[in-house]
């Protein structure tokens, strides 16, 4: 055999078998992680309502849209939204990267270079908000009761994940939303294989001193922490 072509194949070789570990290793470190908690034992007592609600895939945060320790609808607007009424109870928050949320409205739409950019830190993020009037609970929607000071820390968290105007002003992404009651901002940070939309949702359970994960990438690992 040609010592040149040898020496690619053993090359060649080498990077697939390093690829396939860090494969192996990444999802052993998902799934072990994951069923790690943190704060085991959150303080009880809390009157403020939130939810943790996945869609199969991605998980959001709802919180009441208006109490006394913050009024959401001063810095998320009906007015960017396409509705035409203004009655709701709940605001729904996710974080992700942006190519994924905007440019793949459906799993049918993704395409290789949104997933590439997405994993290897090469895109950029945004902040996902949705009004609700009602939320049911059910096998993937989980109802939490926070204290007052947790939920002021969940706030600071979800505030502090968007970008801002020099009038302190939430950057709002003009005409793009899934339906009649939600709206995109920019945000901060980036999205990649080890800080993913879930993630943001777990260390948002974290922020409020709320059951979660040491760390996971999928939302199974928030949800088996509230079952």
């Amino acid at each position: 055999m040609d010592r040149r072509l040898k020496k690619g194949l053993k090359i060649t070789g080498r990077v697939v078998l390093g690829i396939v570990a860090f494969v192996v290793i990444y999802l052993l470190s998902a799934v072990g992680m994951s069923h790690i908690t943190v704060n085991s034992e959150p303080e009880k007592g809390g009157d403020i309502p939130i939810y943790i609600n996945s869609n199969g895939v991605h998980t959001d945060i709802l919180v009441p849209i208006k109490n006394n320790v913050k009024d959401w609808t001063k810095d998320i607007l009906y007015s960017q939204t396409k509705a035409k009424d203004s009655v709701a109870n709940y605001m729904a928050f996710g974080w992700g990267d942006k190519g994924f949320y905007l440019d793949t409205p459906e799993w049918s739409d993704l395409k290789a270079s949104t997933a590439f950019k997405a994993a290897f830190y090469l895109g950029t993020s945004a902040m996902h908000t949705k009004f609700y009037k009602t939320v049911k609970e059910d096998d993937e929607c989980v109802k939490i009761m926070i204290t007052q000071k947790d939920y002021a820390d969940l706030v600071a968290y979800i505030t502090d994940s968007f970008q801002y105007d020099n009038g302190k002003k939430v950057l709002w992404i003009k005409d793009q939303s899934y339906g009649r009651y939600d709206a995109f901002y920019e945000a901060n940070r980036k999205y990649s294989l080890f800080y993913t939309c879930n993630t943001w949702a777990n260390n948002a359970l974290k922020a409020a001193h709320q059951r979660a994960a040491l760390w996971t990438p999928y939302d199974k690992g928030i949800f088996c922490h509230y079952r």
